[in-house]
């Protein structure tokens, strides 16, 4: 008896820290979205667990804004690529039965695709990008055009999923939406079920995900957002996509709250037995498994190893992220309905709150503060204002490089070319080694009809940027070639090799090879980069640019990424 009581009595100081614990971490949890929320730089759901158990779940925002619905813990997102894992569990369910073999090839189960591709290429080169087919999203037009048309699939599969091989089957890594539509299509066949019929009956009715699903344009999904993109200090609606052209791929709509229910049922083996789910997270090439970026990382200040796996999504109008954390059982899910968000900034602050680390807050957006002195008071008091607060608030807002660049924008797409060209021309000043804003001026003065202006501009952006593609081709639309080739030594290139932590699931590892420098980020495949000056590097295959940074003592222990107008600083770990 009194063992039953010492034993409650413990139980009952275990609850209450468990409650004390949980309370702090949601708070700060809650805090932090809330100023993501209030910045203009998150509008959607959220969920957070330990173990199973809720520690944070909240809505922000609107899922319409039109009709002023709130976002909430069981609003519907599409989740992008993270239905990617969903597939590649379906695929292993069908090989746990014999019905497919993982190293069989794609004719072996689609006689009509093309035999000199097909009988090349496996369902293990599928499952994890290493099939070499050309991604059917690299086509010229899909994004713009050919994604909103209804297609068959038979002509889907000729005309999209049929490209050349870009490498062999297996000797490389490269993100393939292919890929998944085509196992999608493989495991419809073997079955002789609709795939969305397979995702219902093997994964979501089991696991009572109620609020998941396969999206078909034509059944009305209650509760589910709508998609909308940013544009300056407001909002648009996004793109029209026909969903079904992203099926296996990108074409699944759930909730952070189902998405709980997922993670639970990875720790089991209801859904996949522990040999299934062994190949599913193992990294091959790369850090991709099956439908999974696998990573390990270690807790800053301590020796503490943690694996995570984790997958994001991107699809008109909605960002998502979903992020495992093995040794604690953590689960979060961040689900966004404005388009492009920081939600693996967000993810990897979350993860050090749960872990006890520092975190920093985000930074209000400098864009929004001048947007609203131009539309005030006009052009040169929104210069001044910028300068004024840039001087005495620096710390206080956000003045990365891609503020003031997203700012022109807005004016441009809206006819205002006086007020874009202020604006790009002010972020020159600001960031007068940057190739970007050179480029951004040199396209609005082309609007303005400054050809001249243009070309001058055009080459001052090549000239720190040699890669900088889309300059070059303006620049011989305007009948002008130049370009520029620089080469960096060994004994230079040699100091930043290395590993370089972004955010807490996302590492760049460098590379030297004699006087050749690579790049490979966390799920991705390696590329080489090369050299606009001696520390600062640009992709060929991608508009990003990386810099190193010395420390005081001449030690390069930090890199700068820059891609689609943000500045991501990360230290080197390793």
């Amino acid at each position: 008896m009194k063992l039953t009581k010492l034993f409650f009595a413990i139980l009952f100081i275990i609850l209450v820290s468990t409650s004390i614990y949980a309370q702090s971490k949601a708070s700060k949890i809650e805090d932090l979205l809330q100023r993501y929320y209030d910045y203009g730089l998150f509008n959607g759901s959220a969920l957070v667990a330990e173990d199973g158990n809720i520690i944070f779940e909240k809505g922000f925002g609107f899922a319409n804004m039109e009709w002023g619905v709130q976002n909430t813990s069981d609003t519907k997102f599409r989740i992008g690529s993270i239905s990617k894992q969903f597939t590649a569990t379906i695929i292993m369910q069908l090989v746990e039965e014999g019905k497919i073999k993982l190293d069989a090839k794609i004719t072996d189960y689609l006689p009509n695709y093309r035999k000199d591709t097909g009988d090349k290429v496996t369902i293990h080169h599928l499952l994890n990008h290493t099939s070499g087919i050309t991604p059917y999203t690299s086509l010229p037009g899909v994004w713009s055009d050919s994604l909103r048309n209804h297609y068959k699939q038979d002509y889907f599969i000729e005309h999209f999923h049929s490209g050349d091989l870009q490498f062999e089957p297996g000797s490389k890594y490269v993100y393939n939406n292919t890929g998944y539509y085509l196992l999608a299509v493989i495991a419809e066949k073997v079955t002789g079920k609709n795939f969305g019929e397979l995702l219902k009956g093997r994964i979501f009715n089991p696991l009572k995900m109620r609020n998941t699903g396969s999206e078909d344009d034509e059944l009305i999904v209650d509760k589910k957002a709508s998609g909308y993109l940013k544009s300056g200090r407001t909002f648009q609606v996004d793109q029209y996509m026909f969903m079904p052209n992203a099926m296996g791929a990108g074409h699944i709509y759930s909730t952070v709250e189902d998405m709980l229910l997922w993670d639970q049922a990875l720790y089991s083996t209801k859904i996949l037995s522990e040999e299934s789910k062994k190949k599913m997270f193992t990294p091959y090439l790369s850090n991709y498994g099956y439908g999974w970026i696998i990573v390990k990382d270690t807790i800053k200040g301590t020796n503490e190893v943690i694996t995570m796996t984790a997958h994001d999504g991107g699809i008109y109008g909605f960002n998502t992220s979903f992020v495992r954390v093995l040794e604690k059982k953590i689960m979060i899910a961040i689900f966004n309905n404005t388009g492009p968000a920081p939600l693996q900034e967000m993810a990897g602050q979350i993860i050090q709150i749960l872990y006890d680390q520092e975190f920093k807050y985000p930074k209000r957006p400098i864009q929004d503060y001048v947007a609203g002195i131009l539309e005030a008071e006009g052009i040169e008091a929104a210069i001044n204002a910028y300068r004024k607060v840039k001087k005495e608030e620096f710390d206080s807002y956000d003045f990365s490089e891609q503020q003031l660049n997203q700012l022109g924008y807005y004016y441009l797409r809206n006819g205002r070319i006086d007020e874009a060209l202020a604006i790009f021309k002010l972020n020159i000043e600001a960031y007068p080694l940057a190739s970007n804003p050179y480029d951004s001026y040199a396209e609005a003065l082309m609007k303005k009809g400054d050809k001249e202006g243009a070309i001058e501009n055009y080459k001052k952006s090549i000239d720190i940027n040699p890669g900088n593609t889309n300059g070059i081709e303006k620049l011989k639309a305007l009948g002008v070639e130049y370009k520029k080739e620089l080469t960096v030594e060994n004994k230079i290139l040699s100091r930043y090799v290395g590993n370089y932590q972004l955010v807490p699931n996302f590492i760049i590892i460098i590379r030297v090879d004699g006087d050749k420098i690579f790049a490979q980020a966390t799920g991705q495949a390696e590329f080489e980069i090369f050299p606009s000056s001696e520390t600062k590097f640009y992709y060929k295959v991608v508009n990003a640019q990386i810099e190193f940074v010395a420390n005081e003592n001449g030690d390069f222990n930090k890199m700068i990424l820059y891609q689609n107008n943000r500045e991501m600083p990360g230290e080197r770990v390793k």
